[in-house]
């Protein structure tokens, strides 16, 4: 009987727990997910700063200001980022100050210098704007006060994340670390990328696949081989593989008639569970754990478009559990669907490969990225969203659909 995707995932992802938080460097933690709050031990920014290029003032003195009757100050100093007013500013005064400058103390606006005019070689500065106190100052804590909560757990750490980060003074994180994750092939019918081939041989591009899907993700990738098919050497890559690694990915073995060495070792070490799911392509599967530290353990079916699918379906969104994520499935979005899309009932939901334009409305428009079989992976190459098609006779052209986003579009 046909296992609902649902099921399996649920299935896959109870057994997959968040890997332990670690003190992880920040500038080695781009794309962890944090496991404890932040809050600032520092203000940002730590002093009143000038926000523009200008004259700092005390705001009171450019009373009336304008072109036609500026004020005239003398420009009693100079004042720039790293260097502050070795004195205070006194009523009746200005000083040139530039951009991220500390506000002189006694200062309490600044006048952009658009707005100015030197005078007598810079001894002096007309002002040509009545300013209010604050104007174009940037006052301490504007951004950050000492003991915000700058970020919540979940938090996935971006570029902007350590940038706030290294901005406060915060050199380490409590986060979930990357999984190291394992990928493997088996099979003397597979043959590496830049060797011939022999009669009835073909090129291993699950592992490489697999590996670059892993890679993608940010997390740790491992290559576990290209494995003969030979009981006591997969048993070595697996237990090895899975003592060494988070989780672990093989392709192939998994379908309901094949004899396979995989599947023997796997039975004899493992915990596994081996499914036939309602979708097509990637209807095999197995998921289990092995060795001491139950590590995951994902049987993907050989065909490459099936491993593909199967990765996204079911593997990925486990790994992203383990990494910590809180979202852990692709994206769903409403499309239109550009061409027909046919099909026959067979009890099973067709993730069909497509590839997703922007309208000129907003709106998204869907069509095939090409050949549908499990072994046209050029076109899963070219496909950036899956297109769920439940069981029955397909979409008509015009039809609304929802499709899971594979790529930005």
């Amino acid at each position: 009987m046909l296992l609902p995707l649902a099921d399996a995932q649920a299935h896959v992802l109870d057994r997959v727990a968040p890997l332990a938080p670690q003190p992880l460097r920040v500038a080695a933690a781009m794309g962890c997910v944090l496991a404890q709050a932040v809050t600032s031990p520092e203000a940002v920014p730590p002093f009143a700063n000038t926000a523009m290029d200008g004259y700092a003032v005390r705001a009171v003195d450019t009373t009336g200001a304008s072109e036609r009757a500026p004020v005239v100050l003398p420009v009693v100093a100079e004042v720039a980022a790293g260097h502050p007013a070795d004195r205070a500013l006194r009523p009746g005064e200005a000083m040139r100050i530039f951009t991220g400058a500390p506000m002189p103390d006694g200062a309490d606006a600044v006048v952009m210098v658009e707005r100015t005019e030197r005078v007598d070689d810079g001894a002096r500065v007309a002002l040509q704007a009545e300013v209010v106190a604050g104007e174009a100052v940037r006052p301490a804590g504007d951004d950050l006060r000492v003991g915000d909560v700058v970020f919540e757990p979940s938090e996935v750490l971006t570029p902007g994340h350590l940038g706030v980060l290294a901005g406060i003074g915060i050199t380490e994180v409590l986060a979930h670390p990357r999984p190291r994750v394992g990928v493997l092939s088996t099979g003397d019918e597979l043959v590496e990328a830049g060797r011939p081939l022999a009669p009835g041989q073909i090129r291993d591009s699950n592992r490489a696949t697999l590996l670059a899907l892993v890679a993608q993700n940010g997390w740790q990738v491992v290559d576990l081989g290209l494995i003969p098919d030979d009981e006591a050497a997969i048993t070595t890559a697996l237990t090895d593989g899975a003592a060494s690694c988070d989780a672990v990915l093989s392709s192939g073995g998994v379908s309901m008639g094949d004899i396979d060495l995989v599947k023997v070792v796997l039975d004899r070490i493992g915990d596994m569970r081996w499914m036939q799911i309602a979708i097509r392509p990637a209807k095999p599967f197995a998921f289990g754990v092995v060795g001491e530290r139950s590590t995951p353990v994902f049987g993907l079916p050989g065909n490459p478009v099936s491993s593909m699918v199967s990765f996204e379906l079911l593997a990925r969104p486990a790994l992203r559990k383990l990494a910590g994520h809180p979202v852990l499935h692709r994206p769903a979005v409403p499309a239109v669907a550009a061409e027909a899309f046919s099909r026959h009932p067979d009890g099973k939901v067709h993730y069909v490969r497509v590839r997703v334009e922007r309208a000129d409305d907003g709106s998204l428009d869907v069509r095939s990225a090409g050949g549908q079989g499990s072994h046209h992976l050029t076109a899963m190459a070219r496909a950036d969203a899956l297109l769920p098609l439940p069981d029955g006779d397909g979409v008509a052209k015009g039809d609304a659909v929802r499709v899971l986003l594979l790529a930005d579009v």
